[in-house]
Formats: structure tokens, C-alpha cells, sequence
């Protein structure tokens, strides 16, 4: 069937007259091979179509999704919509975006954390240029060039893989914020479990004294200082003493997720110690130091840190090699992001003393953000834009909404005997197909790819 661009007069017509009647016939894909209306986490897709089926999604670097198809309005700017195709593309890890409002009709291939457009055409064309689109992204080239890619991909990483093992490739990202409040030890414990789940080996540390991630990650099993089996041993330990306390030592291992990953606790104890940490000319560097014995034991090291600029914050931001700033960006939180400014702009000129890279900042994390539609929809735009322009660190691509699943998931507890104790898991284990849950797998992505271990 022959398309005339002018019988569309609006979205809903192009989706239906362009795409279901005319492109995806024409380049092979069958009922079963495409989806309309499909969400993944926070993002909501017009066509996602296949060159191998397989459900549920995979969203990792081995995907078998091939191509997103968005409809516009025949007076819709299609320039307006490349950031969030580009945002669609390499959060879900696909390698064909088709844009079109009828009018026209652009291809973006997919090149790492960008997009390059690589066909466009006028819609009254469409018929004379189908042959091109076809070499592109129809289903049968796309699943031939995917299993060449795939045998390709596989002889590479079986000849580099004793080079590569052999690298230091462990990334040590801090989550730092000088408000409280605003979802930073929910950020490192759901961010790690997703990490996990994508095969990394994870560390966290917890350089709290008030040790919410501990709590978070379950190993505060007593509900009586009496029996406090931290206290002899944790984070303090591995900062005050050079040669004794190791990293592997202190590390416990916690099964709030699963597979489990290890977890250097904090204690209350840590805010007494302060000011004789600051006394020892060594102790600003001593984390780093311990983490450099452990490098071929981790891909991940997360650090949370303390809602303050005090030493500990100190620590973990020299330590570091990345920075994630989660903020509800509310006026007090975004307010804060100038005080953060100052501080990783001192930290940045110790480091540069040390001879150390500067502290590179994956951006703001908007983080507990309400799901209240009209919020969602008029006021989270303006305050993400305001990130950048006010005060000037980059917006990331993921939101983590405030949603029960991540309250209940941190409530669970057991009964042992006549003792309730702390039981939290990961909301990846708790409910893996909620949207929060899908929401942190696409942290994790968009992390992975900025570090390079996608």
C-alpha cells in the first residue's frame, strides 16, 4: 500500500498509516516481532521492534533490541525530539532510532553514549528510498549483521581477555550531597544491587557515622549495643591504621541482594574520631591506599558519604575517580549544589597536589522525585534545567522516583526468638519487575557506560 504523507493530520495517523500500515510490512517485521506502547522504567516508546525476539527485555550490551520508531505530529520540529531519541537509545542500549512526523523520516544509528543520524528522507519519498531504509534496518540485515557483530565481539574479548585482567579497572564512585535527605544512601544500596545484577563485583563503604547504608545492607543483625559485632571492626579501622584492618578483613559480605556483594560497615563511634583522624598526615589518603590492594577483587567500589563537608566527605571524595550528586531538587538541596561546587573545587586542589586526575562528576541524580503527573509533567522539566544553568554541573539522563516499593523493600524485617531484627533487600529483589527496580537498571546502564564498563 502506496503512503501519502498528506492523509496524516496528526500523531495518530502517522503511527498508524506511516508505520503500522506501510514501514513495518515493508521492512519485514511481523505482529510478533513489534511492540506499541512500550514502557521501560521511566521511558515510554512508540515501536520497539526486533531483530530477534526475546522477552523479557534485555537491557545490556548483548540486547536483541533493534529499533525504536517515534511519531510526531506532522507540525512537530523533529530537531526538538533528537535528545530524547538519543537518551532512548543509549539507555536501553539500541542501535536504530527512526524519528519521523510524516513529513520526514530520519534514521540515528547509535555510536556509544551518542547518536549520529545516518539516513533522511522527505515522507513523500519514502517509497522511492525504501530500498536504502531497508539496508539499514530492516529485520532480516539487522539479525545478520547482529550475529556477525556477536561472533566478532566474542573472538575480541577471548583474545583480550588476560590483557584486560591484567588492568586496573576498578572504578571508585562516591555519592555525595551536603543536604540530607535526599535518597543518597537509597541511590548507593539499589545502585549496587543493580551493578550486581549486571555481573559486576561490588564494594560498598560507608563513610556515615549515622550508617544508614549499613542498616540499609542488613548487617546490623543485633537490636542491643550489648551484642554489637561492629564496633571492633569497621570503616574507622581501615582509616587509622596502616598496616592492620586490610579491606578484605573489615568487608562483610551482605545478602540484602542477590548475587550479594561486600560491604565495609560504619559505626556511630566514627564522629568521635574526627579530630584525631585529622591529626594523622596520612589518613586523608589511607582508603585509596587500601582500595589499591583490592583493585583486581572489584569493578565497583560505591562510597557513601556524610551530609556534610567534614573529613569523612574529604576521604571519599579524594578517593574517588567519579562523583554521582543525587538531589530532590528542592530550593534548600539546589542551593546546597553551590556548596558542593566550593568543596569539589578544593578537593580537586589537593588532588591536583597528590598528582591525582580531577574528580570526574557523572552529574546530578534528581533522586525521591515526586510521581504527581502535573509535577512530572510542568515542574521537573524546569528544575532539571535549571541544574545546568544556575549552577553548572551536568542533569543525568536516569530519575529515581519516590515510590512505596523502595520504602517497603527497606522495612522487611525477621523474627528471631522474641527479637525482631532488620532484614532490608535490594527493590531488584524485592519486586524486579516494579518501575522503581527498573529504574535503578537504568541507573546502573547509564552509570556504566559514562565509566566505560558497559
Amino acid at each position: 500500500m502506496p503512503f501519502n504523507p498528506e492523509l496524516c493530520r496528526n500523531e495518530s495517523e502517522v503511527e498508524s498509516k506511516l508505520i503500522v500500515q506501510y514501514l513495518l510490512p515493508q521492512l519485514g517485521y511481523t505482529p510478533d516481532t513489534w511492540h506499541q506502547e512500550v514502557a521501560v522504567g521511566s521511558i515510554r516508546l512508540d515501536f520497539l521492534a526486533f531483530a530477534a525476539q526475546v522477552i523479557p527485555f534485555v537491557l545490556d550490551a548483548n540486547s536483541p533490541l533493534s529499533v525504536v520508531m517515534e511519531a510526531k505530529h506532522p507540525k512537530h520540529n523533529l530537531n526538538n525530539h533528537v535528545s530524547r531519541l538519543r537518551h532512548y537509545l543509549t539507555s536501553l542500549n539500541v542501535r536504530y532510532g527512526l524519528l519521523t512526523n510524516g513529513k520526514e523520516i530520519r534514521i540515528y544509528e547509535k555510536l556509544q553514549y551518542d547518536i549520529q543520524l545516518v539516513f533522511q528522507c522527505a515522507g513523500k519519498d519514502v517509497e522511492a528510498k525504501i530500498e536504502e531504509i531497508s539496508s539499514l534496518i530492516d529485520r532480516e540485515s539487522l539479525k545478520a549483521r547482529q550475529s556477525v557483530e556477536k561472533s566478532e565481539i566474542e573472538i575480541s574479548e577471548t583474545k583480550s581477555s588476560s590483557e584486560s585482567k591484567r588492568q586496573n579497572s576498578m572504578k571508585v564512585i562516591a555519592v555525595y550531597h551536603n543536604k540530607g535527605g535526599v535518597g543518597k544512601t537509597t541511590t548507593v544500596v539499589n545502585l549496587a544491587a543493580a551493578l550486581r545484577k549486571k555481573g559486576k563485583r561490588v564494594l560498598v563503604i560507608d563513610l556515615d557515622s549515622q550508617a544508614n547504608t549499613t542498616f540499609a545492607t542488613g548487617l546490623v543483625k543485633f537490636d542491643d549495643e550489648e551484642f554489637d559485632d561492629i564496633k571492633g571492626s569497621n570503616i574507622l579501622h581501615i582509616l587509622q591504621s596502616e598496616d592492620f584492618y586490610p579491606i578484605e578483613e573489615v568487608a562483610r559480605k551482605s545478602q540484602f541482594t542477590d548475587p550479594e556483594i561486600s560491604v565495609v560497615p560504619s559505626h556511630i563511634s566514627l564522629m568521635n574520631y574526627e579530630n584525631e583522624l585529622i591529626q594523622q598526615e596520612d589518613s586523608k589518603m589511607m582508603l585509596a591506599q587500601k582500595l589499591n590492594e583490592v583493585s583486581e577483587k572489584y569493578d565497583v567500589v560505591l562510597i557513601d558519604t556524610p551530609p556534610s563537608l567534614n573529613l569523612y566527605a574529604r576521604i571519599a571524595l579524594i578517593t574517588a575517580d567519579y562523583l554521582i550528586i543525587p538531589s530532590d531538587l528542592k530550593p534548600f538541596a539546589n542551593q546546597g549544589l553551590i556548596n558542593v561546587k566550593d568543596f569539589i573545587k578544593k578537593i580537586n586542589g589537593f588532588r591536583k597536589q597528590i598528582r591525582k586526575p580531577q574528580l570526574e562528576i557523572l552529574g546530578v541524580l534528581a533522586c525521591k522525585i515526586s510521581t504527581n503527573n502535573q509535577f512530572v509533567k510542568h515542574t521537573l522539566p524546569k528544575r532539571l534545567e535549571a541544574i545546568p544553568k544556575r549552577y553548572g554541573f551536568e542533569v543525568m539522563d536516569s530519575v529515581i522516583y519516590d515510590r512505596d516499593d523502595l520504602a517497603k523493600c527497606a522495612e522487611k524485617f525477621l523474627i528471631v526468638g522474641d527479637m525482631e531484627v532488620a532484614d532490608p533487600i535490594s527493590v531488584l529483589d524485592f519486586k524486579p519487575d516494579s518501575t522503581a527496580a527498573q529504574e535503578f537498571e537504568l541507573l546502573a546502564l547509564e552509570v556504566l557506560q559514562k565509566i566505560g564498563l558497559a
